[in-house]
């Protein structure tokens, strides 16, 4: 089924401007965060098969991170990573929330993110920012943990982890009714509602802006986002898997791309209003997702909850449970105007902890002495300047929805370890230097005994660093 687009009449004429001057000169940020969105689902990643124009034009226009991980590679806990700076563990969400029990996962209708813990909306919000949520949520559904309970002024959106895709029902005030429309299209009408009422108000804004995109279901789409892949004869992933199924393959990868493609269709909208009121010369915009994805990729569909690819009755069936670099690593640009110059590119082994000082030190503020959190501020590094930085980092992910496992990583530019300390035989040992692609398991090799104990002695230091809530 194809959607066609509506147009719809925006306040602001095109080519007209409203220069409007906030009192408060410290830059506005707009926070652009999708789901399930690969670090190599974007044109500027080299994917000629992506009609990426808007996150292209930002990277441009901003800074590219060539290295953005996630430290959990599915969503609910990659959001407290965001967020709180926090391991899933420490919070109790190792796993994606699912309000509502199946064959596959426990109902967890009790389980959300402690709203005393700190976070850098409430941080920006006590501040002085006018804040807003816009989209998914995702850490809990009961309202003690409403996203007002965590620094959000403003929410528009759904709580549980899914929505449709075309005619959901969102959210306002406590109130539910269903809209009309792709939810994607839907989420940026309030988006540009938001930006266009707070950018006349004389303090500044931060706008979080969470799209379900491009996470399954895709369909339907608008025919434009559609065009670019409806025919085109895709490059595909050809990992050495036996029994893959490559027609499902090639059906699901043009779903995925037309999802992303209508992202983008809907970051142009955005950037469009901050161009036409003058307000992009003081606006931060971020845009990052939640975790990696693959399509085909080692074999599997979906993040690190991955499930086989492979023709029906077939092996391997069943899941794939992960933390492939697919999984894990996000696309990830910052543009800000007179302070980040464009076109330049961020190497370094950034993770998704370390927003939380990175954009209050943006807004010119630092973290409070008794605030615990794990990232550090790389405002540095987008400044162009030399600092020291480590470029190792550790990540977990505790799966109980469709398989229990324990897995943690420990990660550095040359080689990576996975364990799993519930799954005897499920270890992972990577050179990424020669084989960054991780088709080329060495785990027991005795020829890598030395950097193989001295990984895993690694992720026992980190994860005894992590300091559970009480």
């Amino acid at each position: 089924m194809l959607y066609t687009v509506k147009l719809t009449v925006l306040a602001i004429l095109v080519g007209c401007t409203i220069p409007v001057a906030q009192a408060d000169t410290r830059p506005n940020i707009l926070f652009i965060y999708t789901d399930d969105q690969a670090a190599w689902a974007m044109g500027n990643a080299g994917n000629p098969d992506c009609d990426t124009p808007g996150m292209d034009r930002l990277v441009r226009e901003g800074a590219k991170f060539t290295n953005f991980f996630v430290t959990t590679p599915v969503c609910s806990p990659s959001r407290v990573g965001l967020l709180a700076s926090r391991y899933g563990s420490e919070v109790g969400i190792t796993d994606w929330i699912a309000p509502r029990a199946d064959k596959y996962q426990r109902r967890e209708a009790d389980l959300g993110l402690d709203p005393t813990i700190d976070t850098w909306v409430r941080d920006l919000r006590d501040a002085g920012y006018n804040t807003g949520l816009v989209g998914k949520w995702h850490l809990g559904t009961q309202d003690r943990f409403l996203p007002k309970h965590f620094g959000y002024d403003y929410f528009y959106g759904f709580r549980e982890g899914g929505a449709k895709v075309i005619d959901p029902e969102l959210e306002h005030d406590g109130e539910k009714a269903v809209e009309k429309g792709l939810m994607a299209d839907l989420l940026t009408d309030k988006a540009l509602d938001f930006l266009q009422d707070a950018g006349k108000q004389d303090k500044p804004f931060m706008l979080s802006l969470h799209y379900r995109s491009p996470h399954a279901p895709w369909k339907p789409v608008a025919e434009s986002d559609e065009a670019h892949v409806k025919d085109r004869e895709l490059t595909l992933p050809a990992p050495d898997v036996p029994n893959l199924d490559h027609k499902r393959m090639e059906r699901l990868m043009r779903e995925y791309l037309a999802s992303v493609a209508g992202v983008d269709r809907n970051v142009r909208r955005l950037l469009k209003l901050l161009d036409e009121t003058g307000w992009a010369k003081n606006t931060i915009v971020v845009f990052t997702s939640d975790h990696g994805y693959n399509v085909g990729h080692h074999g599997i569909i979906h993040k690190g909850n991955g499930s086989w690819l492979t023709i029906e009755g077939t092996t391997p069936s069943g899941r794939r449970a992960n933390m492939f670099d697919t999984s894990m690593r996000v696309p990830a640009i910052v543009r800000w105007p007179g302070v980040v110059e464009a076109g330049s590119i961020v190497d370094e082994c950034i993770t998704n902890l370390d927003w939380f000082p990175t954009l209050l030190a943006m807004a010119g503020l630092k973290t409070k002495d008794n605030t615990l959190i794990h990232g550090r501020n790389f405002l540095p590094l987008l400044r162009g300047e030399s600092i020291p930085w480590e470029n190792n980092f550790y990540g977990e992910y505790g799966m109980h929805h469709g398989e229990t496992t324990d897995m943690r990583v420990y990660r550095t530019p040359e080689w990576k370890l996975m364990r799993d300390f519930l799954r005897l035989g499920k270890d992972e040992l990577y050179h990424l230097a020669e084989d960054p692609g991780e088709t080329r398991n060495l785990i027991g090799d005795p020829a890598h005994a030395a950097i193989q104990a001295e990984l895993s002695q690694q992720i026992n230091v980190q994860h005894a660093k992590l300091r559970p809530l009480p």
